[in-house]
């Protein structure tokens, strides 16, 4: 089957090489989607082991339309019978982009019922309409310059719901975000076991929670369900065996040095919550501390940072003289690696640094740049310096 990765902008080559480590050389992107070739074993592994892709979807066709007409007969012409029971729950999700066909919800409407013709056909069923008491289904249209693509959901829920973030917090990151902003940095806690990982504007603790689920090497996916489970089509037991070469590849031997805080006492209540849950209380290191005061003993290490965006016009200048004195304080760690996401107009000029990379993301909707700042590389273990 062919099956595709939907990304985030800017996070393609991340996938890509978590995609190599486990065992997939070939995985071209484009327009923010990683297409690969597999079996239902992989869709159950690559759900579990994704760490920043957000869905895996099998494709069932690809053609071309301008017309109603022409989606509905392109759609009709899938073996649904092969995928969807009578009883399914059918949702219809989907795009367009430089497209005749403009208004995806028409479309989806559409869609559907060619779907429900063709089971009904195909299964000798005399209704069109179905109770849709089943498991869930959810059917995706992409069309892309008038190319229609149409894919199967076997994730369900989005990867980034991992089942450990419960309680809300101001602004969270996306945890497939997080992990991608991680694997852009220099922290590899399998290599440099002592180098440490910072997060001084924690909120909830996604970032820290998910460099310690890479640090013992804990999957993503570990804990929760996916839609394909409940499907006739899929082969039963592929996920456990997907979540025991999972729990076969943990590290809970590894001791790494994470800390986390923010100025928020409830902040941090919260995170250690979300820590428990997610399975790494103990390994991070939680206090409730000012940013801009942030000392460490170790000459090495890694900061990554999401800090307060400030949207309105009189937080926006509270924000400015925090990223001043913050950028002082790193100044003062001049061997660290530091990394910043954030939406501030002219974050350079506040930090009092040019970046030796940025990089262009969204989080929420919101344009935000990556800056990185690279310290000096630790002579004893050769680390150079890369782009990631």
């Amino acid at each position: 089957m062919k099956l595709l990765i939907p990304v985030a902008s800017g996070l393609e080559q991340i996938t890509k090489r978590q995609l190599f480590s486990l065992g997939y050389e070939k995985a071209p992107a484009e327009n923010g989607r990683i297409e690969i070739e597999g079996d239902w074993q992989d869709i159950a592994r690559l759900n579990v082991f994704l760490r920043s892709g957000e869905r895996v979807l099998i494709v069932l066709s690809r053609f071309h339309a301008v017309t109603f007409d022409e989606l509905y007969e392109g759609i009709y012409a899938i073996p649904w019978e092969n995928w969807l029971c009578a009883d399914y729950k059918i949702l219809m999700d989907g795009k367009s982009v430089q497209s005749t066909l403009a208004a995806i919800k028409v479309s989806g409407g559409v869609a559907k019922k060619a779907i429900i013709r063709r089971l009904a056909d195909k299964l000798n069923l005399r209704r069109a309409t179905f109770p849709e008491t089943g498991p869930r289904a959810i059917v995706g249209i992409s069309v892309y310059k008038d190319e229609v693509t149409i894919t199967l959901d076997t994730s369900g829920e989005g990867l980034h719901k991992r089942g450990y973030r419960s309680l809300a917090y101001s602004a969270p990151l996306k945890e497939t975000l997080a992990a991608g902003l991680i694997d852009s940095t220099f922290y590899n806690p399998e290599r440099d076991v002592e180098k440490p990982f910072a997060d001084v504007f924690c909120g909830s603790g996604t970032l820290p929670i998910e460099a310690a689920m890479k640090a013992l090497n804990i999957a993503p996916g570990l804990h929760r369900e996916f839609d394909f489970t409940a499907w006739t089509c899929a082969p039963k037991g592929i996920l456990e065996l997907a979540k025991e070469e999972a729990k076969d590849r943990e590290n809970r031997a590894a001791k790494p040095v994470i800390f986390a805080s923010d100025i928020n006492p409830e902040a941090i209540s919260i995170a250690k919550y979300h820590a428990k849950r997610a399975g790494v209380d103990g390994r991070i290191r939680f206090s409730v501390a000012d940013a801009t005061r942030f000392t460490c003993e170790q000459k090495y290490g890694v900061l990554l940072s999401n800090p307060p965006y400030g949207e309105r016009l009189s937080e926006e200048k509270e924000v400015r003289a925090l990223m001043q004195a913050f950028g002082k304080t790193f100044r003062s760690l001049p061997d660290w690696n530091a990394y910043i996401l954030t939406s501030l107009p002219d974050f350079e000029r506040y930090f009092g640094k040019r970046a030796d990379k940025k990089k262009k993301l969204f989080n929420a909707n919101l344009v935000c740049g990556f800056y990185s700042y690279f310290g000096k590389p630790p002579k004893e273990n050769g680390e150079k310096r890369k782009d990631k």
